[in-house]
């Protein structure tokens, strides 16, 4: 069942020097449970790509639907509630809230969706848990390692059972044992909660591990593999 789709999508760029096409013409569909990766050089638009698709940014032209709602057409509010309930996040800066605890931080989306007090804690132990951090759930994001952080940014961005999460270089800032260990538990969580993961990456591990590639060049798609 396709849950995302875009359609003729593109972003441009228009400035007094230049002119760039950052999207050009991508039409793309996604299924309940992928576990993508969008690969390409600098500059291929690959994290324009992701901004476009969590309603980050707005299309030039073209249509992004989810659930066959149309992204563009959503008033700022209207898009801020839709992003809040449907759309995950982890970002390659960890994004954590310093003043938070690890657990504060994974409840965060979920007090704003006005969630009960117990289902939150329930939940966020068991996201916690699931990263293998249920210990240091009382821990400010200081007192946590860079890899450790982002597993606590994954337990957030699954918090609210999303359809989807948009995961823009979520290894670039770790080193190879803690990247290694936050991907199989982005797998094992997409495999156990069926959420669509789509990743912004150049890491060949993010590659491999991918079950589909879509490689970008100058905003446009040179091939979309699928290895299921």
């Amino acid at each position: 069942m396709k849950i995302l789709e875009l359609k003729n999508v593109n972003k441009i760029y228009n400035s007094t020097e230049v002119k760039v096409h950052a999207v050009n013409d991508v039409t793309l569909d996604f299924a309940e449970a992928e576990f993508a990766a969008i690969v390409g050089p600098s500059g291929s638009g690959k994290t324009t790509l992701l901004n476009l698709i969590g309603g980050l940014d707005k299309p030039t032209s073209g249509e992004i639907l989810i659930d066959g709602i149309n992204l563009a057409k959503l008033k700022s509010s209207q898009l801020i509630d839709f992003r809040l309930r449907n759309i995950g996040f982890v970002f390659q800066s960890y994004n954590l809230i310093p003043v938070l605890t690890a657990g504060e931080n994974v409840e965060f989306i979920m007090s704003l969706q006005k969630w009960s007090r117990e289902d939150r804690e329930e939940r966020t132990f068991e996201l916690l848990k699931a990263v293998g951090l249920e210990s240091r759930i009382n821990s400010r994001p200081a007192k946590l390692s860079g890899g450790q952080q982002q597993r606590v940014a994954v337990a957030r961005a699954l918090a609210s059972k999303p359809k989807f999460v948009l995961a823009d270089e979520p290894t670039a800032n770790l080193d190879s044992k803690a990247a290694t260990t936050l991907l199989e538990i982005m797998e094992k969580l997409n495999l156990e909660e069926r959420i669509t993961f789509i990743f912004s990456t150049h890491d060949q591990r993010v590659v491999k591990m991918a079950r589909r590639v879509i490689t970008l060049e100058d905003g446009r798609i040179v091939s979309d593999d699928k290895r299921e």
